[in-house]
């Protein structure tokens, strides 16, 4: 089963998602469940799925196409157009249920469940880092300092270590590395697959775009080298 993570400290936010997905016991495949859904001078935006493989394609697609105009402009509504991480998640959360609801009710006569949540986590502009946990409803809350994580999936094996061992000041390497501890604890208790992360600092002074990599166990950065201890 999925396990993602997201994690934002004041240093930055991290983001971290398995590859594993099955359908039945013996028809296991790996599928990307981390997604880029802005990369631009203005605004850089990041996305992780859990839940039904077929709803969470569907609502990337329905975002990359753009959904429905509301008014008589006639311009369809994109993540580019957003001018607030919150109307962000809000589109992300429209985009999720729609999906759901047309996939959903093709998929009751199989009592298969069309269940799924997203992580979304970016910037806009100048902006705070921002994250959130998006529901099949469409409903979402946002991760506060109090509870500086969010977690969909698989989650209760990894959760533990998250709560011992990070607050809103954790530095950002610290971080990257609880996050990583906690996904090999999931990973431990359930089945090993691959891991795709993306880390930033909130820091201005500091590359505004994240390194995305796929290699479980290895920390690449923005800048020439990687930080120290950062791999777990």
């Amino acid at each position: 089963m999925t396990y993602c993570v997201g994690v934002l400290v004041d240093d930055g936010l991290v983001m971290i998602a398995d590859t594993r997905t099955n359908a039945g016991i013996d028809n296991i495949s790996i599928y990307i469940k981390l997604h880029t859904l802005a990369d631009t001078d203005e605004r850089l935006l990041f996305a992780c799925t859990a839940g039904s493989l077929s709803v969470t394609q569907s609502m990337l697609s329905l975002l990359e196409e753009g959904l429905p105009c509301l008014d008589d402009t006639g311009i369809a509504r994109t993540i580019g157009a957003q001018p607030t991480m919150f109307r962000v998640a809000q589109l992300v959360g429209e985009a999720l249920s729609t999906a759901k609801r047309a996939i959903g009710t093709t998929l009751e006569g199989s009592k298969v469940s069309a269940s799924a949540s997203v992580l979304v986590g970016g910037r806009i502009a100048d902006g705070p880092l921002t994250l959130f946990q998006i529901y099949a409803e469409g409903n979402f809350i946002e991760c506060q300092p109090d509870a500086p994580f969010l977690q969909i999936g698989e989650l209760k094996y990894g959760k533990p270590i998250l709560d011992r061992a990070l607050t809103y000041e954790t530095a950002l390497d610290e971080a990257v590395k609880v996050a990583l501890i906690s996904f090999d604890e999931r990973c431990a208790r359930t089945c090993r697959s691959a891991a795709r992360s993306i880390w930033w600092r909130s820091r201005p002074t500091l590359p505004a775009n994240p390194s995305v990599y796929g290699c479980r166990k290895t920390i690449l950065t923005s800048t020439s080298s990687p930080p120290t201890g950062a791999g777990c």
